[in-house]
């Protein structure tokens, strides 16, 4: 049996996904079904649709009342099914002959900031991002919109138990390096020639202890002293391009 952790599909109505960058690559992964999509003629004539795709012709304010408040949906909405789940073993392994790394999540909520850390992940190459499903959110036209077409390329794991995880990580030969701004060292220094797993914890309260302790080493990123942190998007962009230009 392969070693891995699944979880359930999230429940309820269909994540709706807005904007080109999302929908275009909602429709170029074979992985996604996308149940219907809404647009401008200006905005669907522009596009290669499947014949089978139920479409309907919408003006701006009707799609502007089907996305959050403000959305810039660029005159198209797609309704999705979310993607199917992604064993971590099954990641684990297919990173088994390269040092692409591994980023954990340590109950990052916000959308915004996943889908920026999934676009980050995909831009240097991470092998994928691993998270705790209850302390996650689920896919969304918010969170596809930050990802600007990273969600369908990177690999997202979503775990029940993050500490169990991070021991399969360390099991398969990763170097476990979790990101604080009170940590001695700098995360160049911490992370040497093996593969790494950055961790990074949720916005304002840091890694909670029980992942600290599930780490080899924790590390700081080398900020001036006149800002106490960054945002943990922003955070995790110069630690994988840190990892990436080593």
């Amino acid at each position: 049996m392969k070693k891995g952790h699944r979880t359930s599909k999230p429940k309820g109505n269909f994540p709706r996904f807005y904007g080109r960058h999302a929908v275009i690559a909602a429709l170029a992964n074979p992985n996604r079904t996308v149940r219907k999509i809404w647009g401008t003629r200006e905005a669907l004539n522009a596009l290669d649709l499947p014949p089978v795709l139920p479409i309907v012709y919408a003006d701006v304010a009707d799609l502007g009342r089907m996305v959050p408040s403000d959305a810039p949906h660029q005159g198209i909405v797609a309704e999705v099914e979310p993607l199917d789940d992604v064993w971590l073993g099954d990641a684990l392994e297919a990173g088994q002959d390269d040092r692409r790394p591994v980023l954990v999540l340590d109950q990052v909520t916000d959308p915004h900031n996943v889908g920026a850390i999934l676009r980050s992940a995909a831009a240097f190459d991470a092998l994928c991002i691993v998270t705790q499903d209850r302390h996650a959110p689920p896919e969304s036209g918010v969170l596809a919109r930050a990802a600007s077409g990273a969600l369908e390329i990177m690999p997202w794991v979503r775990v029940v138990n993050l500490a169990r995880a991070l021991d399969e990580i360390a099991e398969a030969g990763y170097w476990r390096i979790g990101l604080d701004g009170e940590a001695d060292t700098t995360l160049g220094e911490a992370i040497g020639e093996s593969r790494v797993a950055l961790v990074l914890g949720a916005e304002g309260e840091g890694l909670r202890h029980n992942s600290m302790n599930h780490c080899d080493i924790l590390a700081k990123l080398p900020i001036s002293p006149r800002m106490e942190s960054l945002n943990v998007s922003n955070a995790a962009a110069i630690a994988l391009y840190a990892t990436a230009s080593r």
